[in-house]
């Protein structure tokens, strides 16, 4: 890619980087006849949704607007959970969804006349919590202690199950399948014997599937094992799998700025554009950047918010930096255009996707009537 005449700050998807991680998706569909849908709230990108339709089998919701926007743009099978569904939006999300899966029995209580009154047909599940999990940030971890996510083993009750057609279960987090079969021997001994009368179970989110190192000999073992014990159809519904890698967000150095070290400061900002860099948090890496000391010259690169802690990280390179230079930061596709905001009234990114044939093509661009429409 040749950066020098993209403006910034822009985020950029590499199509032929994403459709190598949809290749390996397929592949595991193949082997084992599962479904894996896309998780919306990892990636949204829906000028790719044509493509991604391609090989995956549809999208998971958690809000009426994303099973809108999978339905709308993509027109494949939409499948809904929330921790409560809002009455005034029931009717509607009805209309677009093909799985509804209910956070508690009360749940399932409350609205499953509306769904067995509902022209299409629409299978139901129940998600459970096996109060077992190997992530070690709580807020991204949805069986830490008193967690709102997921029916326990305590508070089950078989005797509701009538019209339930499978179980859902998501407790991984940027995980590898190693997890996934610790985690299933939890849930079969908590859950199994109701697994037997179900027609599918969703193994949830957070498999890094398109990882370099990630085992997909173990989750095709677990897949399959599933699918023979208990007969049920399986469904997978990883975000960050999809555009794990294939995004990049480019950045200008504004200024340069010393207190105690040199300060670059950005037209990227971590609070406004890369949120789980405060929120997990991690640091991203840059192209041609490297740790601390590494290289001659070290560098703290902030963002152009007034807020104290918009800090994205310490990076060293091999040359000076000055105003005006360009940065590549790498993975930058899932959980950013998702999450960003308009803090400050900074502008969001671009949104471009790139391939080799036609080179940068500017899907959005955001202005003043983006900042001043979200407000009152």
């Amino acid at each position: 890619m040749n950066i020098k005449e993209l403006p910034t700050p822009s985020y950029v998807v590499d199509e032929k980087l994403l459709r190598r991680n949809l290749e390996i998706l397929q592949s595991v569909q193949d082997r084992t006849g599962c479904n894996i849908l896309l998780a919306l709230k990892g990636f949204s990108m829906h000028a790719v949704f044509p493509l991604v339709g391609q090989y995956l089998k549809g999208i998971a919701a958690s809000s009426l607007f994303e099973a809108r926007l999978g339905f709308e743009e993509m027109g494949k099978e939409v499948h809904v959970y929330s921790p409560a569904y809002i009455e005034e939006e029931f009717d509607e999300l009805l209309g677009y969804c093909d799985h509804m899966v209910f956070n508690s029995f009360d749940q399932w209580r409350k609205f499953r006349d509306k769904v067995k009154k509902h022209p299409r047909k629409i299978e139901c599940g129940i998600r459970v919590n096996p109060e077992y999990s190997e992530i070690a940030t709580d807020i991204y971890n949805p069986c830490y202690r008193n967690s709102r996510l997921g029916v326990t083993l305590a508070n089950f009750k078989p005797e509701e199950l009538e019209g339930i057609d499978g179980l859902h279960f998501h407790t991984l987090c940027e995980q590898n399948s190693d997890t996934l079969e610790r985690t299933i021997k939890v849930v079969e001994e908590k859950f199994g014997e109701h697994l037997k009368r179900m027609k599918w179970l969703n193994l949830g989110g957070g498999h890094h599937i398109t990882r370099p190192d990630y085992d997909l000999e173990t989750l095709v073992r677990c897949i399959l094992y599933l699918k023979e014990k208990y007969g049920v159809e399986i469904y997978l519904e990883p975000g960050e799998a999809i555009a794990l890698n294939t995004g990049f967000l480019v950045s200008k150095v504004l200024d340069i700025v010393d207190n105690g070290m040199k300060i670059a400061i950005l037209d990227a900002s971590a609070a406004c554009h890369m949120p789980d860099v405060l929120e997990m948090p991690y640091r991203p890496a840059i192209i041609n950047g490297g740790e601390p000391g590494e290289y001659p010259y070290t560098y703290r690169f902030g963002g152009n918010t007034c807020l104290a802690g918009d800090v994205i990280g310490d990076y060293s390179f091999a040359e000076p930096l000055k105003p005006g230079d360009k940065l590549i930061f790498c993975d930058m596709a899932h959980y950013t255009m998702v999450k960003n905001n308009m803090f400050n009234g900074v502008n969001l990114p671009n949104i471009m996707l790139y391939n080799e044939e036609e080179g940068f093509k500017m899907i959005r661009r955001f202005g003043y009537e983006d900042f001043k429409n979200r407000l009152s």
